[in-house]
């Protein structure tokens, strides 16, 4: 069942999923009817499942569960991937892309190749207080506290040119 993402609860378990590019206000729509006709029909083990979904930046999609209510298993995580492959394709979208990072510049996401980070702060274009996002989160409230944070505070801060950090 459907829950607006600021109504479910703070503990509810989340997954952030980093689109490969910007997604439109049509594909936005289209992405949304799809998603919460999906979490109205999410079960585990027969179970309904409180679920919910937040777009942000028009570069993430947060799925939540709150495991209070019933726990997602492999099986009903596994049904929420395969809904994500599903739209991937028919939207010409990658919700798996593990290659680039998301750096937020003048409120607007921008992704970078890993392969050039090194590059890029050497060359100042990006920097150690440059915001990116620590799609591990495990919680709303994780997401919410701690989802956004700086480059050098985050894994991305190896990629530094050495005596860049204090």
């Amino acid at each position: 069942m459907f829950i607006p993402f600021e109504e479910i609860s703070a503990g509810a378990r989340v997954w952030i999923y980093q689109l490969n590019r910007a997604i439109s206000q049509q594909e936005k729509m289209e992405m949304e009817a799809v998603l919460r006709a999906f979490c109205n029909q999410w079960q585990a083990h027969g179970a309904p499942l409180s679920t919910s979904f937040k777009l942000v930046y028009d570069h993430f999609l947060i799925v939540a569960v709150d495991e209070q209510v019933a726990s997602a298993s492999g099986c009903s995580i596994d049904g929420s991937v395969r809904i994500l492959k599903e739209l991937g394709a028919k939207m010409d979208l990658d919700f798996f892309d593990r290659t680039k990072v998301a750096i937020l510049v003048n409120d607007k996401v921008e992704l970078y190749p890993i392969a050039q980070l090194k590059e890029l702060f050497i060359d100042g274009t990006l920097k150690p207080t440059s915001v990116t996002f620590n799609n591990l989160v495990a919680t709303k409230k994780a997401y919410i506290e701690g989802w956004q944070v700086t480059v050098d505070q985050s894994w991305l801060a190896r990629y530094l040119p050495k005596g860049t950090l204090a």
